[in-house]
């Protein structure tokens, strides 16, 4: 029933995933600050090309509703995309990966603690095979890693990361009836605004790192894959699902990133990665199958 909506999200998170990887191999190219900035100046650019009519025909609707559009560009795209990027300067992929899972049961405590959305047990059961998932992956198939990660700077930036990204997919909740162009445009803007000062930040810090060709070539990746895009249909699909069980998507995140990472650094693939793609995709299809009917009317 809703086929093209697990499309919407699948595609997101795969184009997510490559944001991982493409943060990764951007290290030393381009700081993180200046980073967002050009992100979200390249993914304007488009979204105004193809989106001026519609803003303008929608423009007395989303004026009214600007500051929920402004918080979803600001904490959405801007925060969460500038301290993800702060991150990987100080912490593994491992810790990264592993706290990108916790944004999924953010957004079912926050669900369930300010509207009382319920959750059925099949679904904490579902989110638990993902996160095993997860955690398989960036453990590289020896969960007894785990015990050995310790807590640093990058780690406490990832966690208002995904603080910032919760909110964000609560947020959506009051989006303006507008066309999904407007509401990609104007949060794109906001997002672009924001980053100005953080870029200013950076260099007055003396840490701005202007991009060579391999930042460029990462900054148009993000720009348009991990900004349009996965934005795109990941807004589809919290509209036609729900947040709770479009939120459960973005398990596939760090799975991606995992096999993206074979085919785009040559790392080796191994069993585990298939077993830890059949869980988190198995958790999906369980929590999916069985969920609450309050939850399907919402």
């Amino acid at each position: 029933m809703h086929g093209r909506a697990y499309l919407f999200l699948i595609i997101a998170t795969l184009c997510w995933g490559g944001n991982a990887v493409v943060a990764k191999l951007a290290v030393g190219h381009i700081s993180p600050m200046t980073f967002t900035f050009f992100r979200w100046m390249v993914a304007v650019m488009v979204i105004l090309a193809i989106s001026l009519p519609q803003i303008r025909k929608d423009w007395p609707v989303a004026k009214k509703h600007l500051p929920v559009l402004i918080f979803l560009g600001v904490v959405g795209y801007t925060f969460f995309n500038a301290l993800l990027y702060s991150a990987v300067h100080y912490t593994t992929a491992i810790n990264v990966t592993i706290e990108q899972a916790a944004i999924p049961f953010l957004i079912f405590v926050a669900n369930f603690v300010l509207f009382r959305i319920r959750v059925s047990a099949a679904q904490i059961f579902g989110f638990s095979l993902t996160l095993v998932g997860v955690a398989l992956t960036a453990a590289h198939g020896d969960l007894s890693t785990l015990v050995a990660l310790t807590v640093n700077y990058g780690d406490g930036l990832m966690i208002f990361a995904i603080i910032a990204y919760a909110a964000y997919t609560i947020a959506l909740r009051w989006r303006p009836p507008v066309d999904w162009r407007t509401l990609m445009a104007i949060p794109a803007l906001a997002a672009l605004a924001s980053s100005v000062p953080l870029m200013a930040w950076e260099y007055q810090a003396g840490n701005l790192l202007l991009p060579d060709l391999t930042g460029w070539a990462a900054t148009l990746y993000t720009g348009l894959f991990a900004s349009l895009v996965a934005q795109i249909l990941y807004i589809r699909g919290v509209i036609e699902l729900g947040a709770n069980r479009a939120g459960l998507f973005i398990n596939l995140v760090p799975v991606f990133g995992t096999l993206l990472s074979v085919a785009i650094l040559g790392e080796q693939l191994f069993a585990f990665h298939i077993i830890a793609l059949t869980l988190a995709l198995g958790g999906i299809a369980i929590a999916e199958r069985w969920k609450p009917k309050e939850t399907a009317a919402a």
